[in-house]
């Protein structure tokens, strides 16, 4: 996999009668982009995910097209395409809300380090990659066998170069090519083997498997901001709960939550991780049940164990003083910044929802009043209810605050104090 190959690989050609997948569930849009990239005589195939769930049965998320025609001749059979990318150069075709990713087919990654203006590489890992072959070549540099698969538009044949029908039958996710070597080009595929082996409920290759806790390291290399949008992929995708035993497992999560896993290594209770692992379980469910679901509360969940340590006492005592919950918070989120990016439309609700609890530490019924009415409160009630399923929090000042709603749900917020007028003299 590291070097081009010298002998043509012959792919495994699933004829329409032996496969289930269907046009009819494939995306309109999709369905348009390649047919019009087949009648302009490219060749169109539906690749990646949208075939490997349509195979397993799965609605896809998205529909991802692979051709041969570069993203400039894309861009020309397309009015509503934008070409993006600096790293991968791709194909955005935009049909409203719904865009179909077309990439062009790229060649195999060298192994002597060959640089030019299209392909990039640094201590073994692709920083650009711009260069492009033919269809095995784009087969064969792919990920997991399972996401190289390729729907043939032209006679609805799935073109199989790497094993990946197979492993769906065995239900078992397997890189392509030298695990070392492909980890090293990209630490984050370490992330996705997680991720797959999740959402997918597969069991990752051995081979796969042995290299991640001895290369997990190499994920501290990869940019904050990258490193945000994978952890959304990981923990929101509805499977979160499974997740963050696995990141555990192979010593990833440390180098995504570096406070945070530490914190739960040194809580012989297991209350904080009780306390992640309820966040994340009532996060899978609201996704599943297709609840909206916000960011800043999931990592208001993961970020609490990080805090509680540097309190006084490794708790949040009643009454404590807030300037040191927020130095605490502080502390955390800063070094948490250095390893993943959070937007401050997140960091914000984050740390109001932090910034209550204390001041939900209380059954007065004039204090509860003004507290029903903050903008967070909500949110910052349902962060008490876990502390408190997890032994972190009182369950009896839950269920006061739980009796409180139930008795309040009719009456209004306090209306904001009045301003008075001030007399101003001519």
């Amino acid at each position: 996999m590291s070097q081009l190959q010298t002998q043509s690989i012959e792919p495994t050609i699933v004829p329409r009668d032996r496969h289930v997948i269907s046009r009819s569930r494939i995306s309109d849009h999709a369905l348009k982009v390649l047919y019009r990239l087949k009648t302009a005589g490219y060749g169109a195939y539906l690749v990646g995910g949208g075939v490997r769930d349509l195979s397993l049965n799965r609605d896809p998320k998205d529909f991802d097209v692979a051709t041969d025609a570069t993203p400039e001749q894309v861009k020309a059979l397309f009015r509503n395409c934008r070409l993006i990318g600096r790293r991968f150069r791709l194909a955005h075709v935009h049909f409203g809300p719904e865009i179909i990713e077309v990439a062009t087919f790229r060649a195999l990654t060298p192994s002597d380090g060959e640089q030019n203006n299209d392909r990039v590489m640094e201590d073994g890992m692709i920083l650009r990659d711009n260069v492009y072959g033919d269809i095995e070549e784009d087969a064969l540099r792919r990920d997991f066998t399972v996401n190289a698969l390729y729907y043939n538009i032209a006679d609805f044949s799935i073109v199989d170069y790497a094993g990946g029908m197979a492993d769906l039958e065995a239900r078992q996710l397997r890189l392509i090519g030298e695990p070392e070597v492909r980890y090293r080009e990209d630490p984050v595929r370490m992330l996705r083997a997680v991720r797959f082996a999740a959402k997918l409920d597969f069991v990752i290759d051995p081979a796969t498997a042995d290299p991640i806790p001895r290369m997990a390291d190499l994920l501290a290399d990869i940019p904050p901001a990258r490193l945000f949008d994978e952890v959304l992929k990981l923990f929101m995708g509805g499977q979160g709960a499974q997740t963050i035993d696995a990141l555990r497992h192979y010593g990833l999560f440390r180098y995504l939550f570096p406070a945070t896993d530490s914190a739960l290594d040194d809580d012989p209770s297991g209350a904080r991780l009780a306390f992640v692992k309820q966040a994340l379980a009532n996060t899978d469910a609201r996704i599943n049940d297709g609840r909206p679901v916000t960011p800043a509360f999931l990592f208001a969940a993961l970020l609490w164990p990080a805090i509680m340590a540097q309190l006084p006492g490794e708790q949040l005592a009643p009454g404590i003083d807030p300037e040191l919950l927020e130095q605490a918070v502080t502390e955390a989120l800063e070094r948490q910044l250095r390893r993943v990016a959070i937007p401050k439309r997140f960091s914000l609700p984050m740390r109001e929802i932090w910034s209550l609890q204390p001041r939900l530490d209380t059954r007065s019924q004039s204090k509860a009043r003004r507290l029903f009415g903050h903008p967070r409160f909500r949110a910052a009630y349902d962060f008490l209810l876990l502390r408190a399923e997890a032994g972190l929090a009182d369950p009896a000042l839950a269920q006061w605050w739980t009796e409180f709603q139930a008795s309040s749900d009719d009456a209004p917020p306090p209306a904001p104090p009045r301003r008075r007028r001030r007399n101003r003299s001519r």
